[in-house]
């Protein structure tokens, strides 16, 4: 027998042992979530038509279905499917059809619309869970030695929280060397690391929305000037399903959502960067265009908290690593600050990672607003167990976290006392530290 058809009789022999081919390499997973839409992520192992059905929770007899899409290989097989027959404020079920066969998941699959709630009551509460930092082994491509990544459990914990959604804070993969300068390398890359059965769960029913930074942008500490930064961009796009990529002509890894009182700024830190050892005055990290986009969006934003989304720490004074207070970037951090400060702009909040480690720092002057940094790091990456010999003058010095973490933040309250409760736990799922803040001025909706 010729090598092609032994390769071809043995691929029939085992469809026929499992019963079916596995066509889902990752997913499903619910990305943006609208009052009125929904997108749904999934990336198959070929060339499949892919199309997923929808109902309300409890109501299956009035059913609707998405987009119908045929996953290429040119788009690493990935699919966003979107739900626009819905209504604010409800659970649906949904189910995934490859080549008109339902696929079967041995967990719930769902997703859920935001409510409609201003003129009406007070502010939904909510949850959200986020972290950054997930290191998935694949050895013959890992450094030798300990490996870096272990600890999958974590998102089996992050599952069990049940939160509304989580914001992947950066280093989502870890391009390795032979990833970089290649497409097949990074489509590599996130096709390995997203299919790892711990992760299943969490992606099929809690909503997800990210940015990236210099790991799944690039090689460590990357910047505007890696070539292949259009690449890692469009591999970004292929396998998160955010509101946005980019806003209005700014291009990136940028985007805005609401939820309930709540508005998130996504930012880019890596495509408008300067290089971290360039001398010259006016360093950036963000770029003038996307820090304008920012403060006109901040001073016209009327939610009760205001969170900024970004890798790196921001407050932190510790001049080491990837902190705004390092390589020249100082200036642009104490413009931020500045411009928070001079338009009085209350509950602005920093959300952060990278450092691998986890900690929360605060800013208050008097007659000042208050901002917050609270950074999540690391998922189950590398823990830096050194942190609390980084001089960061302004953290809390109780919330330092050493080990794999993440962060769960629920916005609570009535309208006029609204306020953060902010609990780390650990990989297994144990609390570790909880952190109260309350809103300091509430906008007339």
């Amino acid at each position: 027998m010729k090598k092609t058809t032994i390769y071809i009789f043995f691929l029939l022999l085992t469809i026929s042992v499992n019963g079916q081919e596995k066509l889902i390499n990752a997913g499903p997973m619910p990305g943006y979530s609208e009052m009125k839409e929904v997108s749904v992520w999934l990336q198959t192992t070929k060339p499949v038509e892919v199309i997923a059905k929808y109902w309300l929770s409890g109501n299956p007899d009035s059913a609707f279905y998405t987009n119908s899409v045929t996953t290429q290989k040119g788009d690493a097989y990935t699919a966003i499917l979107i739900a626009d027959t819905l209504e604010p404020g409800n659970t649906y079920e949904y189910e995934i059809y490859i080549n008109g066969q339902k696929q079967q998941f041995p967990y719930p699959t769902t997703f859920k619309t935001q409510k409609i709630w201003k003129w009406r009551t007070d502010p939904p509460e909510f949850t959200f869970v986020m972290g950054s930092g997930a290191y998935i082994n694949e050895s013959r491509y890992d450094r030798p030695g300990t490996p870096y990544g272990d600890k999958y459990e974590i998102y089996e914990a992050m599952a069990n929280r049940k939160p509304d959604f989580m914001i992947w804070l950066g280093d989502n993969v870890y391009l390795r060397e032979p990833d970089w300068n290649s497409w097949t390398g990074i489509i590599h890359r996130y096709t390995h690391d997203r299919s790892i059965p711990q992760l299943q769960r969490f992606l099929a029913s809690t909503h997800h929305y990210a940015i990236l930074d210099d790991h799944d942008f690039g090689p460590n500490d990357s910047d505007r000037s890696y070539w292949f930064k259009n690449k890692t961009l469009k591999a970004f796009k292929l396998f998160w399903a955010n509101p946005s990529y980019g806003v209005g002509d700014i291009k990136g890894a940028i985007t805005f959502f609401n939820y309930g009182d709540a508005d998130f700024f996504l930012l880019d830190n890596r495509t408008y960067r300067s290089p971290n050892h360039l001398e010259v005055p006016d360093k950036t990290e963000l770029g003038e265009e996307q820090l304008q986009w920012l403060f006109d969006n901040l001073v016209s934003s009327t939610a009760t908290f205001k969170f900024v989304v970004m890798g790196g720490q921001f407050l932190s004074t510790s001049e080491v690593y990837e902190s705004y207070s390092n390589y020249g970037f100082g200036e642009e951090r104490q413009k931020i600050i500045d411009f928070i400060y001079e338009q009085n702009l209350t509950n602005v909040i920093f959300l952060t990672g990278d450092v691998h480690f986890s900690e929360i720092s605060v800013l208050q002057e008097e007659g000042k607003p208050t901002i917050w940094d609270i950074s999540s790091s690391p998922l189950n990456s590398g823990a830096n167990t050194n942190a609390l010999n980084q001089n960061n003058t302004l953290r809390i010095r109780e919330s330092v976290i050493m080990e794999r973490n993440f962060a769960q933040i629920s916005v609570e309250g009535p309208r006029k006392e609204r306020k953060l409760i902010v609990t780390f736990y650990d990989y297994s799922g144990n609390e570790v530290y909880s952190y109260e803040i309350k809103s300091e001025k509430i906008f007339k909706y």
